[in-house]
């Protein structure tokens, strides 16, 4: 099930639970890519309020939106980067993109494993994919207050297993939002300190969204030994630990004769 572009503006523009989900998201990705610096940075999904702190440093940055969901205009005040796009068929050259969320997208897709391979075509040898998915055992999977209670939550091996199935490498995994998504005022400030607890416990079972690094597999892994068995010994060492005794050449022996 996709949500309306507008609907998902409205979360994180106009709503307080919004701007501190927007705020904790983008530390979190910050922190797992690090300097993007003359990159190409693209976001599928929803990924605009996490593409914002890039718009500067990057060389170039993208907003894929899938047609079911709709599309804006954004940034705003500037050139517009957003691109409405058919949810597995992507308008993108082949391994031409450094850096690349995903946010609102792979859990509402109807296609997964169409859209995993799209993602690995797009993606450069060296890029970076980071997936936000609900998560599965948390409580944001659980409430219609936000985006995340709509699609397909993962657990973090789900997640797993269908990333290595399409031939990504996992990198790094990170799980946040432990506050519970709630407008009340008492959690909002508190938010802060539901995320550094949840960072020091570790706890992923009660954090809301969860978050995996992947790079594409670009070799063939093996699937196991060897295809056929050697039926016998190899013959290039015959004869050196037992020697055999040479018959004798048919001419030159009756000539010794």
């Amino acid at each position: 099930m996709h949500l309306d572009v507008v609907d998902l503006r409205a979360f994180y523009d106009r709503t307080k639970l919004g701007r501190s989900t927007k705020h904790t998201l983008q530390s979190a990705l910050a922190a797992m890519w690090g300097n993007v610096d003359g990159k190409t940075v693209a976001g599928f999904g929803y990924a605009t309020p996490l593409l914002r702190p890039f718009l500067e440093p990057a060389r170039r940055v993208l907003n894929l939106m899938p047609g079911q969901q709709g599309v804006m205009a954004w940034p705003r005040g500037k050139p517009n980067t957003s691109l409405l796009i058919e949810e597995t068929q992507w308008p993108i050259a082949a391994g031409s993109i450094d850096n690349l969320v995903i946010a609102h997208g792979l859990e509402t897709c109807e296609r997964p494993d169409a859209l995993l391979n799209e993602i690995w075509r797009v993606l450069a040898p060296n890029g970076s994919a980071v997936f936000i998915v609900p998560n599965r055992g948390g409580m944001w999977a659980r409430s219609d207050l936000t985006p995340f209670g709509y699609g397909r939550p993962y657990s973090m091996r789900q997640l797993d297993a269908q990333l290595k199935r399409q031939k990504f490498i996992l990198e790094s995994h990170r799980s946040t939002l432990y506050a519970p998504p709630s407008e009340k005022r008492f959690w909002l400030k508190t938010w802060n300190m539901w995320d550094r607890v949840g960072k020091i416990t570790g706890v992923r079972l009660v954090a809301g969204v969860l978050m995996v690094e992947a790079t594409k597999q670009v070799y063939i892994m093996p699937k196991g030994g060897a295809v056929e068995a050697i039926k016998r010994p190899l013959e290039v060492l015959e004869g050196l630990t037992h020697p055999k005794p040479k018959p004798a050449a048919g001419r030159l022996g009756k000539l010794r004769s």
